[in-house]
């Protein structure tokens, strides 16, 4: 659900006495909380307490969140089940500056996304997408990247079983894209020189394709042929109309491909479980 946020600030003072002199007014410390309201995706939601949860949230006007639902896990809580990863709704925080964990006043669901729960493997591609967002979006407001993830989860629920895996393929590099980390395909990654048409080299750790030159003295680029090529810049482009079918061993190596680079662009040491998975779930079918 779109629109722009609702900011209601609250702001209680304590009075503090350090020990001021006769006619010298009070020190103040203000300690200032807002409630904001904004649309928003369940990424990631775990048991935090005997009766609270902690959701990771996307949404639209404060980029990616942290903030506990206190009494989540009690039988009779307000939030009930509305706390699914995938939903979406609005969302109300209160939010206190340059704190991590903020507290979830309410969420009001508007799509539920139960058809993604019962499709294993539409499931797995989801969670593997919010996982992307989860850890490579900054906690800063971005409306692309949130109106980005609203798209794919609906249309994930809506595209044919035939395209499901291009699709997912498509919707993953579309995230690491919009993230600020789309690989270079038009030109070389390491010195922009423009590459000719054909089979090239592919970086993961220089960001893209390599011209002859910069291929030269890498020591982790792979060959992608000319077929292999096209389809990984219609992937990246989210073209997928016009992708021949991929032969298993070729997407195989795609899924490979975009694990392998979204790990090493991430800065972190921790695996991409719900990306691991997806990519073997594949593998296994």
């Amino acid at each position: 659900m779109a629109g722009p946020s609702s900011l209601r600030g609250r702001q209680s003072f304590a009075r503090v006495d350090f020990g001021q002199r006769p006619g010298e007014v009070p020190a103040r410390v203000c300690f200032h909380m807002a409630l904001v309201t904004t649309a928003a995706v369940v990424l990631h939601a775990f048991k935090y307490s005997e009766s609270s949860k902690i959701v990771r949230l996307a949404t639209e006007d404060v980029g990616v969140q942290s903030a506990v639902a206190k009494g989540a896990m009690r039988p009779k809580s307000k939030f009930g089940a509305r706390l699914q990863v995938l939903s979406g709704g609005v969302a109300e925080m209160y939010m206190k500056p340059n704190r991590d964990l903020h507290t979830l006043a309410a969420f009001d669901v508007t799509r539920q996304r139960s058809e993604l729960a019962g499709d294993v493997e539409r499931y797995v591609t989801a969670t593997a997408l919010a996982e992307l967002i989860l850890r490579l979006a900054p906690a800063e407001p971005n409306p692309t990247v949130y109106h980005y993830l609203v798209a794919m989860l609906d249309d994930l629920v809506a595209v044919d079983r035939v395209n499901l895996e291009p699709f997912g393929l498509a919707a993953l590099w579309g995230a690491v894209g919009i993230l600020g980390f789309a690989p270079a395909l038009d030109g070389c990654a390491c010195d922009g020189r423009r590459l000719p048409d054909g089979a090239a080299k592919f970086s993961i750790a220089d960001g893209g394709f390599l011209c002859q030159t910069c291929a030269a003295t890498s020591t982790s680029a792979t060959t992608l042929q000319k077929q292999d090529r096209q389809t990984l810049e219609k992937l990246v482009s989210g073209n997928i109309d016009d992708i021949a079918p991929i032969p298993p061993r070729h997407a195989a190596a795609h899924r490979r491909l975009i694990v392998r680079f979204a790990e090493c662009h991430m800065n972190e040491d921790l695996e991409l479980k719900a990306l691991s998975m997806w990519e073997r779930m594949w593998s296994d079918t």
